[in-house]
């Protein structure tokens, strides 16, 4: 016999049904405005069914900051999350905590919101959704939510809907949308001048993969006319793909676009899941954007009960010398050899490999002599000499050195001078090979005394048809982490997913790349107003391994045939080591050319590269910045200023100092007569005492800036 619940629905009970769905429908449609404010009550998130489909509006002090935008998703082979949905629950509530990071730019992070989660159903298909808003005294965060639910098992995004309908023709620091790579310089323009100028800005650019001619990554910095600063981009991305922005420039709407997998797809999604949240940062200040801690807080605590084997690592490393050409990561020549058969102590050496024994402990001594903690050598393993060629699916195997590069002894050699080696992983974008491999990789860095590897995704992503940021790569980027982990060994990913604030839940994640770094000096070079503008961009979701520091300029100085040159004072390099914050930072220039400045130099071994406090003295975003931090745990502060190629005169007041104390403040500056271009060399050093009621004016040169040490007198 059936149970009563299993049996056929009468004729009445089935009118009954429909006349319920037929209520909540209309319910849903009338359904009134759900409003929450951020805890200063400055912010205001709006929710609101119009006609069945979900929407919210962001006001800040009253000014419209995000006008009514639709929220939704578009499924593959069945109807989509957009429209159709009832209200059928609302809550909210309060948070308030306080955290302190492993590493970061603050001792503590306040983590203060108020939440309203929203709970729609559809009638007809019986599938429900919940949408989670969180609003900051600095912005919103929000993402969707899908329970465990008989009706939404298993699904396959199509389209990411999420639209963001600006209030204005705004001021844009905006990178063409591309699914393999952030390494474009930015372009300041209205939204309304990106389609006429996105043609421009992906000429030269090694992947030129944009999907659209008005395609955008994020972070996306924009300004208002009446001078809103608004920052959107995403945090927790997690077993998702990465978000970026299609601009409609008719209505100025911004709408989700997920990198496709190599069939296309967007998603592939099993309940319970949640998306990754959406965020926009929003102030009539742009120091608050910088000083932001949204994205972290948004982010889940960290994963690892011990955080000791952690530590900020200030490094130098066998590498600007590759850049440059003066050297080489491959040990012969591609004719030499054959990959499958090769014996490279039967070979010819090409005489430019730069990780010979020699060499690296040319800059061991080095890195212990001025108190470094590291020493990064790339090109120490076989295979570089094809791997863009046929090989590259088994080229590396992260284990087998050249022959010229001795792991046992160069390690030794590296702990007898209290200095550790980075490992360095290349992959050539063959990530199934690198997941063979990595087991066996990481017992052979704990085995050796390895702690910290920075890896590499450069090229194609194989399996052929994936993309960096699509969501088999997003996976295999914290699986990378999560096997990191468990080896005691920290993390700098280069050509990886930019950061969305996951270095809260993985610490060891301690650096990235994600954007247009240094090495582009060699390559032709950055704007000069490209350092006013990644604090504002890609610095919103972590940390940055900029590689700063560089002192010779004329890159020919190093190989005759490269004609590129730093756009950057000398005194601009040290204030990066302030403004483009990293717990990994790399003195990034050469050994010989840094003893021919040990003066300017000197900032860079006294700099802190973890902090217990940060302010904002001055900011505009793509015209100037300037820093101050405090060392952690010790009395002493770093300034740092950065501005673009029209130079300024920076006037700032000490008044963070502590009360009551004398202070030694070393001026690196730039000279009188100093200019990016024309005379980058030009510095001068000067001290003198300050207290914190002393206010200082001081000249930066065109692509210039400067760097000031603050010690407390006595110490």
């Amino acid at each position: 016999m059936k149970h009563p619940a299993s049996r056929p629905l009468t004729a009445a009970a089935r009118s009954g049904q429909r006349l319920l769905l037929l209520c909540l429908l209309l319910l849903g449609l009338t359904a009134r405005a759900e409003e929450v404010k951020s805890p200063n009550g400055q912010l205001t998130l709006s929710f609101e069914l119009q006609a069945g489909v979900p929407t919210y509006r962001l006001r800040y002090k009253g000014r419209e900051v995000i006008k009514p935008s639709k929220l939704g998703l578009e499924l593959k082979g069945t109807s989509s999350l957009q429209s159709g949905f009832t209200q059928t629950a609302a809550q909210q509530r309060s948070f308030d905590e306080t955290w302190t990071p492993v590493w970061g730019e603050s001792k503590t992070i306040r983590n203060h919101y108020n939440e309203l989660a929203v709970t729609l159903t559809q009638a007809e298909t019986q599938r429900t959704m919940r949408v989670r808003f969180r609003v900051f005294d600095d912005g919103l965060g929000f993402r969707y939510e899908f329970p465990r639910q008989p009706k939404l098992d298993y699904f396959t995004i199509k389209e990411e809907r999420t639209q963001f309908a600006l209030a204005g023709d705004h001021k844009a620091f905006w990178l063409p949308g591309d699914y393999d790579t952030q390494e474009y310089s930015t372009v300041t323009s209205k939204l309304s001048e990106v389609r006429g100028r996105m043609k421009a800005a992906v000429t030269g650019n090694a992947s030129q993969t944009t999907f659209s001619p008005t395609g955008l990554q994020t972070p996306l910095m924009l300004k208002s006319q009446d001078g809103l600063y608004i920052n959107i981009h995403e945090a927790a991305l997690i077993d998702y793909s990465c978000m970026h922005l299609e601009l409609n420039d008719q209505t100025m709407v911004l709408e989700s676009h997920l990198t496709p997998d190599a069939v296309g797809d967007k998603g592939l999604i099993q309940t319970p899941a949640n998306s990754p949240w959406r965020t926009i940062i929003v102030s009539d200040k742009a120091g608050d954007i910088l000083l932001s801690k949204l994205v972290l807080n948004l982010n889940e605590p960290t994963k690892f009960k011990d955080v000791s084997w952690i530590k900020p690592v200030k490094y130098v490393g066998v590498w600007w010398e590759m850049i440059t050409g003066k050297s080489t990561w491959s040990y012969t020549n591609m004719d030499n050899i054959k990959l499958d058969s090769v014996d490279y102590r039967k070979v010819k050496p090409n005489g430019t490999h730069g990780a010979n024994n020699a060499h690296v402990k040319e800059y061991i001594d080095f890195a212990a002599q001025h108190g470094f903690d590291a020493v990064l050598v790339e090109g120490w393993n076989t295979g570089w000499e094809d791997w863009f060629g046929k090989h590259k699916d088994y080229v590396f195997d992260f284990v087998t050195p050249y022959p010229d590069f001795d792991v046992q002894e160069l390690n030794r050699y590296a702990q007898s001078k209290n200095v550790r080696i980075i490992m360095h992983h290349e992959t050539s974008g063959s990530v199934r090979n690198y997941e063979r491999h990595l087991d066996t990789a990481f017992q052979f860095m704990n085995k050796y005394g390895y702690n910290a590897v920075k890896t590499g995704y450069v090229g194609d992503i194989v399996p052929l048809g994936h993309k960096h940021y699509d969501q088999w790569m997003i996976n295999h980027y914290n699986y990378v982490l999560e096997k990191a982990a468990a080896h005691r060994i920290m993390v700098n990913g280069h050509e990886a997913v930019r950061p969305t604030g996951l270095s809260r839940t993985y610490p060891n994640l301690i650096g990235n790349e994600a954007a247009r770094g240094t090495e582009y000096e060699s390559f032709g070079g950055n704007n000069a107003d490209h350092t006013t503008i990644l604090p504002f961009t890609r610095l919103i979701g972590g940390p940055m391994d900029y590689t700063p520091g560089i002192f010779q300029t004329k890159v020919s100085a190093y190989n005759p045939q490269n004609t590129s040159f730093v756009h950057s004072t000398l005194a601009r390099q040290l204030a990066l080591y302030v403004t483009m914050y990293s717990p990994l930072q790399m003195a990034a220039d050469l050994p010989e050319t840094y003893n021919k400045h040990l003066d300017a130099f000197q900032f860079i071994k006294d700099v802190a590269v973890d902090w217990d406090d940060t302010k904002v003295l001055e900011a505009e975003p793509g015209d100037y910045i300037t820093y101050a931090r405090k060392a952690k745990g010790r009395s002493s502060w770093f300034v740092g200023s950065t501005c673009d190629e029209n130079g300024r005169t920076s006037s700032i007041d000490l008044g963070f100092l502590e009360p009551g104390k004398k202070y030694v403040a070393t001026i690196y500056a730039d000279a009188p007569d100093a200019h990016y271009e024309r005379n980058p060399q030009a510095y001068q050093i000067r001290k003198l005492n300050v207290t914190r009621k002393t206010k200082l004016t001081q000249r930066c040169a065109p692509g210039g800036g400067y760097a000031i040490s603050l010690v407390e007198a006595g110490r």
